[in-house]
Parts: C-alpha cells; structure tokens; sequence
C-alpha cells in the first residue's frame, strides 16, 4: 500500500487536481456562472459602464428575437390551417386526377 503513495503519484495527482480546478473555473467564466469562493458563497464580478451597456443591448436582442419568434408562429399557425382546410385537399385530388387522366392519354 505504501508503495502507492510515491512522492511521484502524489504530485502527479496534485498536478491533476489543480488543472482540473483551473479549467472548471475558466469553464465557468467563459459561460457567466457565478464563481464561489471558499466558503461556497457566490463572487460576483463587478459591474462596469460596459457590462451594464452589454446586458442592455442583449435584453433588447432578446425582446425582438422574442417577438420575431411570434410572428414565426403566428405565420406557421395560418399554414397549418390552410394545409389542414378541406379545400386544400380538394384541389390536391383533383390535381392528381388530372395527372393520371394525362399518363392514360399518354398511353
């Protein structure tokens, strides 16, 4: 058991562990999750002008993405009313009638 615990397996793992902690932390910036500190509380990062003017400007994309996105369903909502209609369907089979009245003339 001893022979395990090597001076050499135990930096290696102590190597491990802290770049393993380095890359969660970058990971964790890189994505805006708050970073915690010792004691697990959250540590914010401060808020400047540039911060403040960013998350504004993304609010705003957000909000016309958002009414984009309605207009998105409103618009797919009318095309499935017009492709669930019946007359829609009326007129598919009527042009497939007319298309296997053709092939039998071509015949």
């Amino acid at each position: 058991m001893n022979e395990l615990l090597t001076p050499a397996v135990l930096g290696i793992g102590i190597i491990a562990m802290s770049v393993a902690w380095i890359i969660n932390t970058a990971i964790r910036v890189r994505h805006g999750y708050p970073l915690e500190n010792s004691w697990g509380r959250s540590v914010y990062p401060k808020k400047d002008a540039e911060t403040a003017e960013r998350m504004k400007l993304m609010t705003q994309e957000n909000a016309q993405l958002r009414a984009e996105i309605g207009s998105v369903k409103d618009r797919l909502a009318n095309v499935e009313r017009i492709v669930t209609d019946s007359g829609y369907h009326l007129t598919q089979e009527i042009e497939q009638l007319r298309l296997s009245g053709d092939k039998e003339k071509m015949q």
